[in-house]
């Protein structure tokens, strides 16, 4: 089974194309088996290339755990720069269709040589029953939540998929992984949610640690930074643009007067491969 490696500053997908192969699989336990980073390919999602009746391409995604996302923003900015090198369709201006809609993303090119990929995001979703979360008033800024003990003030929005943003004073002592395990699959949040802990570093720089529904710590998250400016805009922490650093590197987010999110970042190529186990 011919596969590709990408991935969007470290966040790492396995991609398989279903414009070149119809064979289609249990993708669940196919994102279990080539996401294992030791039987595997190794990654944080595997993300399925199909043909859409709606837009350029279908992109579907499956966390390592087996669970299927609704968007990626790293992912989605690697499929858009996949589809353009593979010829369908040669623009440079794609619409990608996901779980969470059919996304709009521009890539950018210096004299032919690709510089990073624009998506636009979308509107932020407020309303706690389509995020969802268990909370009463709109928007949830600053809710109580505590864990291990512990009270945090947290906002939770959906980019498409639920987040849970919470400010901190102090990264580095963080228990990113005991914590971001218990809020991913707390009561309050009944489809899981993505966990980003923020240090607001100046009115347009956030520095973030991101722990992913069903797939971990990982080194960025494009939705979570989405998520991050609009979280810190609303609480009166940031501009509506700023720079959001994680561990694999910086994304550039504006939340737009026209209330859309757009997201400008890097996607690379790691290498191609055969899956010889896949039967």
């Amino acid at each position: 089974m011919e596969f590709i490696k990408m991935h969007g500053l470290g966040n790492d997908f396995v991609f398989l194309d279903h414009f070149q192969n119809t064979r289609e699989w249990d993708y669940p336990a196919l994102a279990r088996r080539l996401c294992d980073r030791h039987f595997g390919v190794g990654g944080d999602g595997l993300i399925v290339v199909r043909p859409s009746a709606a837009a350029d391409a279908q992109m579907r995604i499956f966390n390592r755990d087996g669970s299927e996302a609704e968007m990626c923003g790293n992912g989605i900015r690697c499929f858009a720069r996949y589809m353009y090198d593979q010829g369908y369709p040669p623009t440079p201006s794609l619409r990608i269709e996901t779980l969470a809609g059919v996304l709009k993303v521009r890539l950018e090119f210096e004299e032919d040589r690709f510089q990073g990929a624009t998506v636009d995001m979308g509107e932020p979703i407020f309303a706690p029953a389509l995020i969802p979360v268990q909370a009463e008033r709109e928007p949830v800024v600053a809710a109580e939540l505590t864990v291990a003990g512990e009270r945090f003030y947290y906002t939770a929005l959906s980019m498409g998929n639920p987040h849970c943003v919470i400010f901190v004073d102090d990264l580095e002592c963080l228990d990113v992984a005991g914590l971001g395990s218990r809020i991913e699959k707390h009561p309050l949040f009944p489809r899981h949610t993505n966990v980003e802990f923020v240090w607001v570093k100046g009115p347009q720089e956030l520095t973030v640690k991101v722990w992913e529904r069903g797939a971990g710590a990982t080194l960025a998250c494009g939705t979570g930074a989405c998520a991050v400016v609009v979280g810190a805009a609303l609480a009166g922490k940031s501009d509506r643009k700023a720079t959001v650093h994680l561990p694999g590197g910086d994304l550039a987010i504006e939340w737009a007067e026209d209330n859309h999110v757009y997201m400008t970042g890097p996607a690379a190529y790691v290498f191609t491969g055969d899956y010889i186990d896949c039967e």
